[in-house]
C-alpha cells in the first residue's frame, strides 16, 4: 500500500521569510550548525542543536495536523537516540556528567514549531472553502434546473430561435452568477462570521466558479435532459467529503478515479490561496481550470442547437 506520508529533500530552502510554498504541509529545517552543537554536548559548555518545524495549515489542516505530528515524533525519537548515544559515551570513558550536561541531556534537540498560512479562529476550522461549496453548488443545480424547465417549454420552429435561447440562457445565467457570487460572500463574512481576507476578489472569484459550473450543468442538461441533473446531485453526495481530505489521504482509486474528476476541486483550490495564502485574483491554475470548463461547457451547450428539433422536443417531455 502508497504511504500517504513523503519526505522530500528540496534542492533550495522550501521555507523563505517564514512563508512555506502550498505544495508542502510541513517542513523539517536542519540549521548548518547542528552537528556542532551535538557535538558540543559531550564538552563542559554545551550548546543544545535546534531544528524548526513549519506547519502549512492553509494546505489542509487534518494534513498539516498530522504532518506535524510525525515530525513531533520525529525529533523525539532523534532525542531518545542521541541521549542513548551520549550517555554511552560518557560511561565508557569513565567521565562525570555535569548539572549543564545533565539538563541538556533531558531533551539534547531542541525544536521551534511555527505556524505557516494560518486558518485563523474564524474559518470553521480551516473547512470554509468547503463551506461555500456546497451552497454554491446547490444554486448552481437549481438555477439550471429552472432555467431549463422553462426554455424546455418553449417550442422552436427553426435553430436560430433554439440558438437564441440558448444565448438567453448563458446571460440569465451570468446574472444569477453576480448575485450568488456577491450575495454568498457577504453572508459568509457578515451573516456566519467566516474571515473573508480580501472580499472582491472571493466574490468575483466565486461568480466565475458559479457561472462555470452553470455552464456545465446547463450544458449537459442540454443534451441528457432534466435526468442529467442526477450526476450533479451525486457529485455533491460523494465529493463533498473527499474535499475536505488531502488527496495524498486519499485511496488510489479515489483519488485517481473520483477526486481527479471533481470540477469543484478547482473551487476549493482557488479559495485555500485567497483565504489563507494572501494571494488575490489572478490567473493561477484554478481560475484556468475553472475557465476551460466553462469554454468547454459553451462549445456543448450551444452544439446541443444542431440536434434535430423533434428529437428535442421529445427528450424534454421524456426528461
Amino acid at each position: 500500500m502508497e504511504s500517504p506520508v513523503v519526505f522530500i529533500a528540496p534542492g533550495v530552502p522550501p521555507v523563505t521569510g517564514g512563508s512555506l510554498p502550498q505544495e508542502y504541509y510541513a517542513a523539517f529545517v536542519i540549521p548548518k550548525d547542528f552537528s556542532a552543537k551535538q557535538d558540543s554536548l559531550r564538552t563542559p559548555a554545551p550548546a543544545s542543536p535546534e531544528v524548526q518545524i513549519y506547519i502549512n495549515q492553509g494546505m489542509n489542516a487534518a494534513a498539516s495536523t498530522m504532518a506535524g505530528s510525525i515530525l513531533n515524533g520525529v525529533i523525539d525519537t532523534m532525542n531518545n537516540t542521541i541521549r542513548t548515544q551520549l550517555l554511552e559515551g560518557i560511561k565508557t570513558q569513565s567521565a562525570s556528567l555535569m548539572a549543564d550536561q545533565a539538563s541538556k541531556l533531558a531533551n539534547p534537540i531542541a525544536k521551534k514549531v511555527t505556524n505557516v498560512n494560518e486558518t485563523g479562529t474564524k474559518s470553521a476550522n480551516g473547512n470554509a472553502p468547503i463551506s461555500l461549496f456546497q451552497p454554491l453548488w446547490m444554486a448552481c443545480i437549481a438555477s439550471a434546473a429552472i432555467l431549463f424547465m422553462v426554455i424546455s417549454k418553449v417550442t422552436f420552429k427553426t435553430r436560430k430561435e433554439s440558438l437564441l435561447a440558448k444565448v438567453t440562457q448563458m446571460v440569465i445565467g451570468a446574472v444569477v452568477a453576480v448575485v450568488v457570487g456577491f450575495g454568498l460572500t457577504w453572508l459568509a463574512d457578515r451573516m456566519i462570521g467566516l474571515h473573508i481576507p480580501q472580499f472582491a476578489d472571493t466574490a468575483l472569484f466565486l461568480t466565475i466558479t458559479f457561472f462555470c459550473f452553470f455552464l456545465l450543468i446547463s450544458a449537459v442538461l442540454s443534451w441528457l435532459g432534466f435526468k442529467g441533473i442526477a450526476i450533479f446531485a451525486l457529485m455533491l453526495f460523494f465529493g463533498a467529503p473527499l474535499l475536505a481530505l488531502a488527496p495524498e489521504m486519499m485511496s488510489s482509486f479515489y483519488r485517481d478515479w473520483v477526486y481527479s474528476w471533481l470540477p469543484m476541486r478547482f473551487m476549493v483550490e482557488g479559495l485555500r490561496e485567497l483565504f489563507f495564502f494572501g494571494k488575490g485574483l489572478s490567473w493561477n491554475h484554478a481560475l484556468s481550470s475553472l475557465t476551460w470548463i466553462g469554454i468547454v461547457s459553451i462549445v456543448v451547450l450551444l452544439g446541443s442547437v444542431l440536434k434535430p428539433l423533434a428529437i428535442q422536443k421529445q427528450q424534454t417531455l421524456e426528461g
